[in-house]
């Protein structure tokens, strides 16, 4: 009876982890897919999972909390990942901008500053997070900063769903709302564009309803609409059906005009648009033959940025133009906005804000471009975005902020009406500007000049840092041969300042005799200050960095981060051929060193096939920076098989990583 009651224990166990493992198998293909709230549904239920496992399950659940824009929700899941001994030093930085949407801005810095040490190589997450350690710095500041103006949610067309974009059409509001009958795969509605009409109250306003059968596609997503100052032109984004005969896989722009007696035409494809990136969020000018708009085509700053591009009065459009990097950042620039008077203003996440996405304009000063937030009550510690005004003074804009009725909703200021009584607009109720006062005045332009100092170090027995004096230092222009500036270190090894470009990217090269001579990269991306940040005329600011050279000493193993190879091959793979440049890079500033390149395996094949692959390897490896101009006299392969494990009794999957390794040895000095 015993043994019965035992096999049925072990049966039903061994069903339930069975059903554990396929509910984690299928949550992770959903997010795979993108469908981020049936991942979340499944992946929230694995509560069996082998422990290897439990930070990557938990780092999904967050990762798709946040790629469904609910931030907050995926800090429990972070600190999970976190304690589960998660390697990915991205997840510190997405960590980081969760903390900031739940105003948690002390422990947001701390997580910025730990991946900022990581070294990441992730260039427009670098330079997001140097802008963001010093917005952090002065949320103070920016918290103050505030307009005397309150805003309503505008509860008469707000729904559980999303609401978003609105702007004006004569007496109509249109907006973009999740309202079609059919849904995406993970079960969220299609968004498109809607209208109601405006009366002399927002109490009064219409009933919501399709904006037009001919611009309103079941299956696609289509919303941000902007409108010709004529009204007889809207330029809107229309995403793909995921059918063969959609023009794009992404979101593209689409024009449509209207035609008295027949309303709006068939809309056809916007010949600025890149279909093979998102294009979005597009704005008119006041004159009609400009079109702002949002994409994150190849060669922007960053993620999202805003560009321009002019149309002419038959409908042709030039050639998009990015609007730099006065607007522009490493993060998202998107829903641009031209006023009446011409002023730019747009969201950005990229640019010193209290939330995710925060409202801005952009002012033109002394021939210089520069960014203002525009403080709260626009803007609050979640998504602010979209805004328009209407020309007798109303203010729309879109926000996911607490206290809404549901996910994106608008919010609205309504204008005073005038005195009706006398129809004197003397003796109208005071009108608050549309911006914050500091907005309007003349800009001062202020001046920073940056330097770079640092210290070399080497390694004492110890492994203790010491200070290393006579190294040469040499500061170039990334992409450079020749040094802008040459020094030497001082007794204490330190070096500089040094003056930097503020745009500037560079390497610094230290070199000393039987050392190995070594580079690091130094960006200035995203480390200069926003005006917005400067409380002086002229301010300067050293950037300080470091250096270690380790001693030369024959017979001394250097790992190779990062060889990967397929399984049972040999040839270099594209990321493979990343690290091998950087060896080769090695190679090249300390031409006196010959070395051998040895390829390691783990241990779960033949020791005789293993010691065959690893020479194969070893000698792909050698073969290919021999190709990129190195002596091949100075480097030789040699495969190690199986020999040396690092990790005797590996099991896991990453002790067999460990195990599976590329070190080269310095041979020879001459």
């Amino acid at each position: 009876m015993k043994k019965t009651i035992y096999l049925i224990t072990f049966l039903l166990l061994s069903n339930g982890v069975f059903a554990q493992l396929q509910l984690y198998k299928r949550g992770l293909a959903s997010f795979d897919k993108g469908q981020y709230e049936l991942a979340i549904k499944d992946l929230a239920k694995v509560t069996n999972i082998a422990e290897s496992e439990k930070a990557n399950l938990n780092y999904k659940i967050a990762e798709a909390y946040r790629l469904s824009n609910r931030w907050v929700e995926a800090i429990p899941y972070y600190e999970k990942a976190f304690e589960a001994k998660l390697l990915i030093p991205e997840a510190h930085f997405h960590y980081a901008f969760a903390l900031k949407a739940a105003e948690k801005y002390d422990m947001a810095l701390r997580e910025l500053q730990q991946f900022i040490d990581s070294k990441s190589t992730i260039k427009a997450y670098n330079e997001k997070a140097y802008r963001e350690v010093n917005t952090l710095k002065i949320i103070g500041e920016l918290k103050k900063k505030q307009t005397e103006i309150s805003f309503k949610n505008l509860s008469q067309i707000n729904t559980s769903g999303a609401e978003f974009s609105p702007t004006i059409l004569g007496d109509e509001l249109v907006f973009t709302a999740s309202r079609k009958s059919k849904t995406y795969s993970n079960g969220l509605p299609y968004v498109g564009l809607y209208k109601a009409r405006l009366a002399r109250s927002m109490n009064e306003l219409g009933k919501p309803e399709k904006f037009s059968t001919v611009i309103f596609d079941e299956e696609r997503n289509e919303g941000t609409p902007t409108f010709s100052p004529d009204g007889k032109t809207i330029i809107y984004a229309r995403g793909n059906t995921g059918k063969r005969k959609d023009l794009s896989p992404d979101m593209d722009l689409y024009i449509s005009r209207y035609v008295d007696g027949s309303g709006w035409t068939e809309p056809r494809y916007v010949s600025a648009s890149d279909s093979a990136s998102w294009d979005g969020c597009p704005a008119f000018s006041r004159d009609g033959k400009t079109i702002y708009f949002a994409s994150n085509r190849p060669g922007g700053l960053g993620g999202i940025d805003l560009y321009r591009v002019n149309m002419d009065a038959s409908g042709r459009f030039g050639n998009p133009v990015n609007l730099g990097k006065e607007v522009n950042t490493a993060g998202d620039e998107m829903f641009p906005y031209v006023s009446e008077d011409g002023k730019l203003y747009f969201a950005s996440d990229g640019h010193p804000g209290l939330g995710k996405l925060d409202l801005f304009i952009a002012v033109r000063s002394g021939g210089k471009i520069t960014v203002e937030n525009m403080g709260a009550p626009y803007n609050s510690n979640m998504d602010d975005f979209g805004l328009v005004m209407s020309k007798k003074g109303d203010i729309f804009f879109s926000s996911n902020r607490a206290g809404g009725t549901g996910d994106d909703d608008i919010y609205y200021y309504e204008a005073p009406q005038p005195d009706v009584a006398t129809n004197d607009p003397s003796k109208s109720p005071l009108i608050p500007i549309s911006t914050p006062d500091s907005l309007s005045r003349p800009k001062e332009i202020k001046t920073v000049r940056y330097y770079l100092a640092g210290t070399v170090y080497t390694k004492n027995a110890n492994n203790e840092n010491v200070p290393l004096d006579s190294v040469r230092v040499k500061i170039l222009t990334a992409g450079q041969d020749d040094p802008m500036t040459e020094i030497v270190t001082r007794k204490d090894g330190t070096f500089g300042p040094i003056g930097l470009q503020e745009d500037g990217d560079y390497v610094i090269l230290g070199s000393k005799k039987n050392y190995l001579a070594k580079r690091e990269d130094f960006s200035m991306n995203g480390r200069a200050i926003p005006q917005s940040l400067l409380t002086k005329p002229i301010t300067d600011t050293t950037f300080y960095t470091s250096l270690n050279l380790e001693e030369i000493q024959l017979e001394k193993t250097f790992r190779v981060e990062n060889i990967y190879y397929d399984l049972d091959k040999w040839d270099i793979r594209p990321d493979a051929a990343i690290e091998l440049d950087k060896l080769v890079q090695v190679l090249v500033d300390n031409p006196t060193i010959k070395i051998e390149l040895g390829s390691h395996t783990d241990s779960r094949a033949t020791e005789v096939y293993n010691q065959r692959l690893s020479q194969r390897r070893a000698e792909s490896a050698v073969n290919y920076i021999v190709s990129k101009g190195i002596d091949k006299t100075r480097i030789s392969a040699r495969g190690y098989g199986e020999s040396e494990l690092l990790i005797k009794a590996a099991r896991t999957e990453e002790e067999h990583q460990t195990n599976r390794r590329t070190e080269f040895k310095i041979l020879e000095i001459e």
